[in-house]
Order: structure tokens, then sequence, then C-alpha cells
């Protein structure tokens, strides 16, 4: 007899997803100290910094820096977080800016100010019944510690990290029940600084040193799983993957395995995090790569007896690799990643391959590896959007774009695989990680800021902003 599924989950969390350096502003208000994003500047030195080749532990004269004022979340977030409740969020996923409650990462004791600004937005949004799901580490890390201790190069890193994470459940034990530890932790090996605070120095071995980091960064996640369960032990705390299946270009075997290679370089962390140990393909290529990790006796034990409730992910694009040189030629760096070009699908105007399709492999795939709930928490589509002079923004692309995922998302949901809850990308328009643009949009909502920090910061809602409300007002029934 067939089962008829008629809908998601009746507690599905429908949401979006923000990062404390991409939309707060007010970079030293409040006592915050100085975070790593607030010294990437836009323009021709960012995508350098990005990597790990820092210059300066102050922001410099003649540069702007888009962290600095962002879109004003800091003061406005009640303004924005009433228009989330009026597309009927269910939930809101943000981070804690760390140099907000430890401005240089290594105090004795937290900064009230920023503790207190964190209760004010959370108050707001269980005011509208939405809930929170917070990263206690978005691509945020105190300049001081990267300074004075070489950021997660350091094992004292995980020490610190460790009290700042028990200070947020301490004081938030009551107001969040979603926790994740590091944003796509599998970045810091792709972009150091961003991903890290790893700033790389002449003669390092970097494979070492990145490794090294990772090692650290996944003890300290293990200590905030255990100190998440002990202190509330009725939340939910995750890892969280920037994930997206790696086709192989061709049926050739070799193909099949370097696409593998590919996604296991990602699946290595959460592996980890999930399975509590080290898989042995890891192991093997440490050993013919020289690369010799310093853990502690205890890491083994801290790994494996705190591993992570769900799965959480962002699926912006599906990927494709070949070991043929001449289709290697036509490759795309269209996101961190970098990609041989997928001859069956289309990319958006930044050049991120667009695979609804991908979706629901990736769901499956990462269901079938670790049998735990999934949580996508990143999502969605940066295009350039246009605000006309009747004071409205005309997204199709992007409903069409979400429309396209949101099905496939249902067919996952089919397939068996648990999801939690799906948050899209920037629901506000906010800067861009990668670029530092206000150009490249992905939200519900158009913020009147442009990339050199001209603009009135007014919100207006777009075509696509009435779209979603209808959609999780009938929780996706169209899509079954």
């Amino acid at each position: 007899m067939n089962e008829k599924f008629t809908a998601f989950p009746e507690n599905f969390l429908w949401g979006g997803a923000t990062a404390a350096n991409q939309l707060e502003g007010a970079y030293l208000e409040g006592g915050k100290g100085l975070t790593t994003v607030d010294l990437i500047p836009i323009g021709a030195n960012r995508w350098n910094i990005a990597l790990g080749n820092l210059d300066s532990y102050e922001p410099k004269a003649g540069e702007f820096y888009p962290s600095h004022e962002a879109i004003d979340f800091y003061h406005r977030y009640k303004e924005d977080i009433a228009l989330f409740a009026e597309m009927g969020f269910k939930c809101l996923r943000l981070s804690i800016a760390w140099a907000r409650i430890f401005p240089n990462g290594d105090e004795a004791e937290p900064n009230e100010a920023g503790l207190q600004f964190y209760d004010d937005v959370f108050d707001e949004l269980l005011k509208y019944n939405i809930e929170p799901v917070v990263t206690i580490c978005h691509f945020d890390v105190p300049v001081h510690l990267v300074e004075t201790y070489g950021g997660w190069k350091n094992r004292k890193m995980i020490g610190f990290f460790e009290k700042y994470a028990t200070t947020l459940f301490n004081r938030y034990k009551d107001k969040v029940k979603y926790w994740m530890t590091f944003n796509e932790i599998n970045m810091l090996l792709h972009l150091p600084y961003i991903g890290a605070g790893i700033v790389l120095q002449d003669g390092e071995d970097k494979e070492q040193v990145l490794y090294q980091a990772a090692h650290h960064e996944l003890v300290a996640s293990a200590l905030a799983v255990k100190a998440c369960h002990e202190i509330i032990p009725s939340a939910q705390i995750g890892c969280m993957l920037a994930a997206g299946m790696v086709y192989p270009y061709s049926s050739n075997p070799d193909d099949v395995w370097k696409a593998m290679e590919k996604d296991r370089e990602s699946f290595f962390f959460i592996d980890v995090q999930s399975k509590g140990a080290y898989p042995g393909y890891t192991k093997r290529f440490f050993r013919e790569n020289d690369i010799r990790i310093e853990m502690q006796p205890e890491d083994a034990e801290i790994l494996m007896q705190n591993t992570v409730d769900y799965i959480g992910f962002s699926y912006y694009a599906s990927r494709c690799t070949s070991t043929d040189p001449e289709i290697l030629k036509d490759s795309t760096e269209g996101n961190v990643f970098g990609s041989v070009k997928n001859p069956y699908l289309q990319a958006s105007e930044w050049g991120w391959t667009i695979d609804p399709k991908g979706l629901r492999i990736t769901c499956n795939q990462l269901h079938d590896r670790y049998g735990k709930p999934l949580f996508i928490v990143e999502n969605g589509l940066g295009a350039t959007d246009v605000l006309l002079d009747n004071d409205s923004v005309e997204d199709d692309y992007r409903i069409e774009y979400l429309n396209s995922h949101f099905a496939e998302m249902a067919e996952a949901i089919q397939d068996g695989v648990e999801l939690l809850g799906y948050t899209s990308w920037g629901p506000i328009d906010l800067v861009s990680a990668g670029t530092g643009e206000m150009k490249k949009r992905y939200g519900y909502i158009y913020v009147d800021r442009n990339n050199d920090g001209t603009g009135t910061l007014r919100r207006v809602k777009k075509k696509s902003f009435h779209w979603y409300k209808d959609v999780i007002a009938s929780n996706g029934a169209q899509y079954f």
C-alpha cells in the first residue's frame, strides 16, 4: 500500500538566513571589538586578504569596508524583524558577532552591552513567534585573537571558543533552541582568512597549517556540543557545510573517482562532527602528504562523545570535475570552489550553476551518509535587482529559481529525507561575503544601498516578498 505524502512537516521551519558581519553594521558600537571581516575591503584587495594575505590589523585609509555599516540591522532590527514576521517566518537564522561578546576574544568577562543587544533581538523575534537559529561563529573572529595568537592555528583558540559558546548557552538558554557551531566549516580550506582568521606566513606549509587549524575547530565544535547538551538539554546543535554535489564530467572511472575525492574534501569535516572520528580516507591523505596533526590524548574521546544533532548546509550550486586536461580548460570560478562548465545547466550572472535537481541529490546524499535530520540553512539567487519608479522590484527570476528548488526539496522529503527547515540566504539584501557588493542581491526586501556605501538604507518589499509569504502560509502545499 502506497503512503501518500501531502505536505511539508507540520512544524517545518520556513525562514531566512543572515550573518552578523553582513547586516549588523555598527562595527565598533556597544563595546564591540574589531572582527576579521572588518579588515576586508571591497575591491581589488578583497580576494587576496580572504585567501590569507592580510597586511594590516587596522582598517586602512582609502579603503571602503562594507561590514562597518552594512545595512545597519543593529539600529533597525525591529523594522526588519517586523517585515520577516509579515512574511510569516517561522525562524530566522542569524549569527552572533564574537567580538560583541568578547571584544578581544580572551577577556575574563563578557561585554554586557553585546549580550544585551542579542537579548533584545531574540526577544523581538520571539514576540512574533519566530525561532532564532543561531550560528556561534559565522566567518567572524576577533582580530586580537588573530594578531596575538595566530587565529585557529593556535590550540588556545579552543579554550577561547569554548568559553564564548558556554557564555551564549548560559545567557540565552531560555530563548534559543537551535544552534550551529561554525558556518561552512569546510571553507577554511578555500578562504583561510574569512573561514578561520588564518593569516598565512611566507614559508609555511599551507596544508599542514590549514588541517591543524581544522582539527582545533573540530575539537572546539565538539566541546560546544557538549556544553550545549549539558546547559540546554532540550536544544539541538548542529554543524554547517558548504554543500553541493560534485558530478563527474563523464562516466570515465577516473572522473568518477575525482568527483568523489572532491566531495570528500568537504565531507571530512562533517564526518568528524557527525560520526565522531577521522575517516580512513583523510588518514591516508595525511600520510601521503606528510601532514602531521598534533592532537592531545583526550581529543579522540571528545570528538567521539560529542557529535552533532543535525546537519545544516548551504546549497547554491552543484559542481563538475574531470581528469581530462582539455575539459579542464573550460572551467569557471563562478564560486569559491570552481567547476568545469556543466553543458546541461545554466548559470547566474555571477557564474553560479543553477541546478534545482542538485538540491534533491545533495539532500539524499547527506541523509544517506549521516542518517541525521538536515536543515537547509542557505540557498538563493544573487542577482542585480532594479528598483522601479513605482517602488517595486519585479524579481520573477528569483521566484522561478526558488520555486524550482522548493519543488525538489519536496521531492527529497518524499524520498524519506528528514528536513527540519529551510532558510533562504539573505531574506533582506545584505553585503556579499564573497565580493563585498550590495549589487549582488538575494533578498525579498530591497535595501537602498550601493556598493560604495551610498544610499538611504530604505527597505522596499519585492515581488518575491509576497510570493514567499504565500508559500509559508500554505506550508509549501503546492509542491505536493
